[in-house]
């Protein structure tokens, strides 16, 4: 299994109260899945989707990436295997706006310490999105969808175990989010694993299978009818 989730729980002091934001959540995804995880505001999407993207622990059980135990990782140790391993997607594009395109891509490799031909690399993944000719131009050059597939080609560039997108298209038009879609179907299809949280059924309808998340419990694990 490429991702491997065992009886997670976080909780949270909120003053006096703990709040358990997840309550003995388990699943596994293989590679070359594409999942969708759904919920209400306050179903535990969010916390989860932090802890499966190494940006955080859980209170208790285990979560294995790729073989990795991520569960009780140090913060260096989170930071290094989210470098190596995720690529992220987000709402609201996390662009550098003095960079271009290009320099935007180009930032995992460079963190990573993989320099060498790191410029070819973040222009194929461009090139992948559909932006071979919008390299050179920086965000607030180009439209709200232009930006998403810039963050999509970064995401790629270090060829990750996985993708994860947080609500992809929720600063997009339905025209512009039906594209954006179409870029992960095309992904998934060409072989990597895509995990994206959404709020929208219409959206999830993309995916191959739903993570549906009430109240910290999962509700609903089901494939998608196509």
């Amino acid at each position: 299994m490429l991702l491997n989730v065992k009886n997670l729980v976080k909780t949270y002091i909120m003053g006096v109260e703990k709040v358990q934001a997840l309550n003995d959540v388990s699943f596994t995804i293989s590679k070359n899945e594409y999942v969708a995880i759904m919920g209400h505001s306050g179903s535990g999407k969010s916390t989860l989707m932090n802890i499966i993207g190494c940006l955080d622990i859980p209170t208790s059980g285990e979560y294995y990436l790729d073989d990795e135990n991520a569960s009780s990782m140090n913060d260096y140790k989170l930071a290094d295997i989210r470098n190596r391993k995720i690529g992220f997607v987000f709402q609201t594009f996390n662009l550098i706006p003095r960079m271009t395109a290009l320099e935007n891509v180009r930032l995992p490799l460079l963190y990573g310490g993989k320099s060498k031909n790191s410029k070819n690399k973040a222009a194929e993944a461009l090139k992948s999105v559909g932006l071979g000719d919008r390299m050179n131009h920086r965000p607030n050059e180009l439209s709200g969808g232009q930006r998403q597939r810039v963050s999509i080609a970064r995401a790629l560039v270090n060829n990750p175990a996985i993708i994860l997108a947080d609500e992809p298209t929720g600063n997009l038009d339905t025209a512009t989010s039906i594209e954006i879609m179409e870029i992960f179907e095309n992904l998934n299809k060409n072989g990597s694993t895509v995990v994206m949280v959404t709020h929208e059924k219409d959206i999830a309808d993309f995916s191959k299978r739903v993570i549906f998340l009430k109240d910290g419990k999962i509700e609903n694990d089901y494939l998608n009818q196509k």
